[in-house]
């Protein structure tokens, strides 16, 4: 059992937690909590921490998949200075990460007739981008790109935002996202982005083929040269003195309308 705050197990969760880089050198994110535990994918995890004080519930309901991992019991208090909630449900673990290409999100998308994605460029906030993937995968896209300057989708806070939907759903970073954007655009994928300057509103285009949406940073919106990359811009209509929407509250708007769409499609 681990007992020490200075073991070289406890330091590297830490610094997991805190460090993007260290993440990225090591190919490994932390996930908390028993739901995030149980919708792991077994396959990925490299390792698990269980604290004592949870241990026996803890085997009691999950002990086939536990039995086939490598579990850590920790003492409670080293398990608390492990954790990055404040109210640790007592057991995390380390998960690799994952890796996708564009031309194998758009592959996989072209099996299904009809392609959904979200482009996000230099979100900042950890909720909006995990409440952005819940919705996603609600909502069937094949994927979630994202520009390079857009907050570590592997950030605890993002993770825990997304209840699990990490899991499933495909995303990556790119370098250049007006380059995405153009082999999108080549593969007919139609792509809009939601802009104060669109002429009109969301509801008025057709999303039932290949479609990507375009979300802007929360403060500043789209930088110009991206806006000159999108032949749609669109609108979604508010009243009173509000000027643009919490960039999540739109992701949904704008994919839950192609869901709509092409619901009624399957269904008539």
């Amino acid at each position: 059992m681990i007992t020490s705050y200075s073991n070289k197990s406890v330091r590297e969760v830490i610094q997991l937690n805190q460090k993007a880089k260290a993440r990225n050198n090591q190919g490994l994110f932390v996930v908390e909590g028993v739901k995030m535990f149980a919708e792991a994918p077994q396959e990925r995890i490299h390792k698990v921490y269980v604290a004592q004080r949870a241990e026996t519930d803890l085997r009691n309901a999950y002990r086939e998949k536990l039995d086939k991992l490598s579990v850590e019991i920790v003492a409670d208090d080293v398990f608390d200075k492990m954790s990055d909630t404040k109210t640790p449900q007592g057991i995390l673990c380390l998960v690799q990460q994952f890796r996708y290409g564009l031309e194998e999100l758009i592959t996989a998308s072209k099996n299904k007739q009809h392609a959904l994605f979200i482009l996000l460029e230099d979100l900042q906030d950890p909720g909006n981008l995990g409440t952005i993937f819940r919705t996603g995968e609600g909502c069937g896209v094949d994927g979630i790109i994202m520009s390079n300057r857009t907050v570590d989708v592997y950030n605890p806070k993002v993770i825990r935002s997304t209840m699990g939907s990490v899991y499933r759903v495909p995303f990556l970073y790119t370098d250049d996202l007006c380059g995405t954007i153009h082999t999108l655009q080549e593969h007919d994928i139609n792509v809009y982005a939601a802009h104060l300057d669109g002429t009109r509103y969301y509801d008025e285009y057709d999303y039932r083929g290949g479609t990507a949406f375009l979300i802007g940073n929360e403060g500043n919106g789209l930088r110009k040269e991206t806006t000159e990359c999108v032949a749609h811009l669109l609108r979604i209509p508010m009243e009173g003195e509000v000027e643009s929407l919490n960039a999540a509250v739109a992701s949904s708007i704008l994919l839950y309308e192609a869901y709509r769409q092409r619901r009624h499609m399957r269904e008539t």
